[in-house]
């Protein structure tokens, strides 16, 4: 079973919490940083970060809006979603490389962990992923369904996508067909810049799905693109980690 539980990272002057989850015994494992929706380190990413953790890796999500929200666990319903959008109006540039670089710094000083960091991300945490691709703390990303890689971040920054000559990481990214959030000419776009600017990428688009897919549903639901795009991710962190 999965050794899991809440610890304190040191950013700045202060800290950040986080969800670690890892696998039993003394091997070195790469970790995974799980990088939460604006809904923050809530059941579904505490989830997600033991089922890293169940493959083989470190599984660590930081509560990256913990500047203004330091215990953000919201559910999804609509005061959910007005307080997250709140947060994360507060989430920078400067503050996610200040957070993802700190995260980064802490499974590397751990005895369980081997050197190697990558980073899966989910709506919001999928437009962080893509950005931690531009950071060279970290190794590989996975981007699901980030709204802001091609489109003005909620603090009014222009989109991930400004960065693009910047990644660095090789990437994994997946969309919805039917995500209403982010239009086939969204994905279509980020597609090109990376294939212009020669970054190494893959990027599926399941058609018959909306946003949030990977999502469990209320009564632990699976879709048919998460059961489908679950192998191909374990497979690429196999192979870039």
């Amino acid at each position: 079973m999965p050794l899991s539980g809440p610890v304190e990272i040191g950013v700045g002057s202060g800290t950040m919490a986080a969800y670690v989850a890892r696998p039993d015994g003394t091997q070195t494992r790469p970790a995974i940083l799980v990088l939460q929706e604006i809904f923050g380190v809530n059941a579904e990413m505490r989830r997600i970060t033991d089922l890293v953790a169940s493959i083989g890796y470190v599984g660590i999500a930081p509560n990256y809006c913990h500047r203004t929200d330091p215990n953000l666990d919201l559910p999804y319903d609509r005061p959910g979603i007005q307080r997250g959008m709140a947060a994360a109006r507060h989430v920078t540039r400067a503050t996610l490389a200040e957070d993802l670089r700190a995260a980064a710094a802490w499974a590397r000083s751990q005895p369980f962990c081997n050197g190697h960091v990558g980073a899966w991300g989910f709506c919001m945490g999928g437009t962080v992923a893509f950005y931690a691709a531009t950071l060279s703390e970290i190794d590989a990303a996975c981007s699901f369904y980030g709204g802001s890689v091609a489109r003005t971040l909620a603090s009014g920054e222009p989109e991930m996508l400004d960065d693009v000559a910047k990644v660095h990481a090789p990437l994994f990214l997946a969309f919805g067909g039917k995500d209403e959030s982010i239009p086939m000419a969204s994905v279509e776009r980020i597609r090109e810049q990376l294939t212009a600017h020669h970054k190494a990428f893959e990027l599926h688009v399941y058609p018959d799905e909306g946003h949030a897919f990977f999502r469990h549903g209320a009564n632990g639901e699976v879709t048919p693109a998460a059961r489908e795009v679950w192998p191909l991710v374990q497979a690429y962190f196999k192979r870039v980690l």
